[in-house]
Order: C-alpha cells, then structure tokens, then sequence
C-alpha cells in the first residue's frame, strides 16, 4: 500500500457486524478495508442459533439461506438444575447455522464484493487526526475517512484504550468463562434447550450437517472450584442437572478440546471510543441466555451503515438509535442472567412460569426485535 491509498471505511474486526457493514457498504459503492486477527474460516464460542429475524437480511446481503438445508428452531426447552423442565414454542422462531461456515460465507460475499480483507492481521491502534482516521497494524498504517470498531468481546484496543468495563472492579457481570463444542447426539432439530447449573447455563440447537452446538457459560469461580479443569467441571457441577448429564453420557464431541473464552462482561459499553463508533459486541453484549446476540450484531450492523452517509451527525445520532434500539433488550438481558445461575431460585421460575407462559413469552419479546430493516 502507498501512503496516497485511502479507504473510505476501515473495519477492525471481521465478525458478523463487521463482515455485514462491509458488505453494505461495498454494496454502496465505497471502499472497504477489514481486518480480522484470525483467518477463516475458523470456530468462535458462540451459541449458533439465529432469531428469523435475520433471514431476510442475510439473504440481501447475498446469503442463500433457502439453498443451505438448516434446521428451523421453533420450540424451547427450559430445566433448572435439579431438572424441572419447561417447553414452549418459540413465536419467532430461528435457525441453526455454524460461526465456522457464517462468518466464513460472509467474508466470501464481502470479498467478491471488493472489500480488502486482510486476514491473520492484528490492530494496535486507531487513531483519528484532523482529515482522516489511521489504523497501526503490526506491519503497515492504512488510512481512512472513516473507521469502525467492532472487535468483539474484549480486545487488546479494549485494555490499551482502558475502556471503563475493562479497568471496572470484578462484579458479576463480568467474570464469565464460554465453553463451546459441536456434537454428534440424538436431539429434536426443532428445539433449542437451555439448561441451567450452579452458576452457569447451557444451551445445545442443531446446526448444519446433523451436528448440534453445545455452548456454555458460567464463572470463573466454578472454573476454579474445579481445579481449572473443564472437564471435571462438566463432570462434577453442569452433569448435576440431569439433562446435562445425559448430553455428556450420550454424545460424541467432535473436537478433542473445546473452544473457550474467558473474561467475558456484560456491563454497560459506550457506542464510541476516540470518535471511533463501535459496532457488535464492542458496543454492548446481551446475556447469551436471551439467545439473540447475533441478530443484535446485524441489526447494528444496517442502524449504522444508515447512519454513516450523515458523518456530521453520527457522534449524536448513532448512540441515541443504538440506545432507542437496544437498551432495553440489555437491561432485560441482565435482568434474566441474574434470575438465573442459583439452584433454588431457578427451579421457582421454571415451576412459576409453567403456571405462567406469558412471562416467558414476554421475556422472549423484550429480547427480540423487529425484521431488520424495519428498525
């Protein structure tokens, strides 16, 4: 690259927000540049289930959905540790697709589209001057009009910058480890389960290929508790609920080692940094229980593409859409996650809300939204 190259829009972090901002904007005629630290395709901890709400974006963005053969989740099932169990059907409803083939599909259609994806390629810094935006990779400056953040859930930019929920004291809401696996088992293709454990949750959904994503998390205390061991912490603390322990007994893990991630925090997030806006779960994270992070990354996703062609405006605008949009699904989110993670007041709610459906279905509400599109 010579210092005379200049994009108009530089993306750090190649994950469903990211890929789908790119692609929108290639689609808009401007040049994009997007780095991403790993290289696709690759596995993320990630529970795979998507709400439709999403389908008929991803389809625009050039994802042939209806040619893939996924499994359409219409039903939920919920246990509390000691194993009550309670199953609804799912409004909305959603599908079963992996971050392994998504993300890596996604980077294909932004790719084709132009976008320069620079892959294995780790951001040091961004930094805004008077004209443009400069982003330090470990090799190379590249320079922008504009530039986004949307670099997951914790990132080396989050410390360097001592954003607030990194250098916060340990609450909890943020000292959470995820586990992920895909399985071979016998399970409804229809269904998604959550299952809950002392200070943790579970879900398990099909996704392509007669595989089934089992995603978990729970705290680092119970990481601990269990000599730092995942698998005599399954054994000993997720296998006392009874479904749980039947999934582990019954079912053939496709990896010989999990995917795993830790310090993971659901506090409040700023929707910008350095006057950089911040996009996907650098914004802000829903509990993974709510199951409706993804669809939350493409509805960011389309709010700020919108936004970008009223650059004047955007340090105003964009953090009262995203709030107008969002903030009520993340206070729900960790209203939920707190209900939820101790033994005996987990079993009150599941048993409460048998005799009650509605709270349930309001809780799935509260946490889903509208098509994208119609934001």
């Amino acid at each position: 690259m010579t210092p005379e190259t200049k994009y108009d829009l530089a993306i750090t972090g190649g994950g469903l927000a990211g890929l789908s901002l790119a692609i929108l904007q290639a689609k808009a005629g401007k040049s994009v540049v997007l780095f991403e630290k790993n290289t696709y395709p690759f596995h993320r901890v990630c529970g795979e289930y998507i709400s439709l709400e999403s389908w008929d974006f991803l389809e625009s963005l050039g994802l042939p959905l209806s040619q893939m053969n996924l499994p359409i989740i219409k039903n939920l099932q919920v246990t509390s540790p000691s194993g009550t169990s309670l199953e609804a059907p799912l409004d909305l409803g959603g599908f079963g697709i992996s971050r392994y083939k998504l993300d890596f599909e996604l980077a294909k259609i932004a790719k084709n589209l132009g976008v320069k994806v620079l892959e294995s390629t780790k951001v040091n810094d961004i930094r805004k001057t008077e004209t443009q935006f400069e982003v330090y990779t470990e090799k190379e400056v590249y320079l922008s009009k504009m530039a986004v953040g949307s670099f997951g859930k914790r990132s080396n930019l989050d410390v360097d910058w001592k954003r607030p929920f990194i250098t916060k004291n340990r609450t909890s809401l943020n000292q959470y480890v995820g586990v992920k696996y895909h399985i071979k088992t016998d399970f409804p293709k229809d269904k998604i389960a959550l299952h809950n454990f002392s200070d943790g949750y579970c879900g398990i959904s099909a996704i392509e290929d007669d595989l089934y994503c089992l995603c978990y998390m729970t705290t680092k205390a119970n990481l601990k508790k269990s000599d730092n061991s995942i698998a005599l912490m399954e054994d000993k603390i997720l296998s006392k609920n009874p479904f749980l322990r039947e999934i582990f007994k019954n079912s053939e893990k496709v990896w010989p080692q999990p995917e795993v991630i830790s310090q993971i925090s659901f506090e409040k997030k700023g929707q910008f940094e350095k006057e950089i806006p911040l996009l996907g779960d650098a914004s802000g994270m829903i509990a993974p229980l709510c199951g409706n992070g993804m669809s939350m990354a493409f509805h960011g996703a389309y709010l700020l593409n919108d936004l970008l062609e009223s650059v004047e405006n955007l340090q105003e605008n964009y953090p009262k859409r995203w709030n107008h949009e969002f903030s009520t699904r993340l206070q729900v989110g960790r209203t939920v996650q707190s209900l939820f993670g101790n033994p005996v007041m987990t079993d009150i709610l599941i048993r409460s809300m048998k005799f009650a459906p509605s709270f349930l279905q309001l809780i799935i509400k509260n946490t889903h939204g509208k098509k994208i599109g119609k934001i």
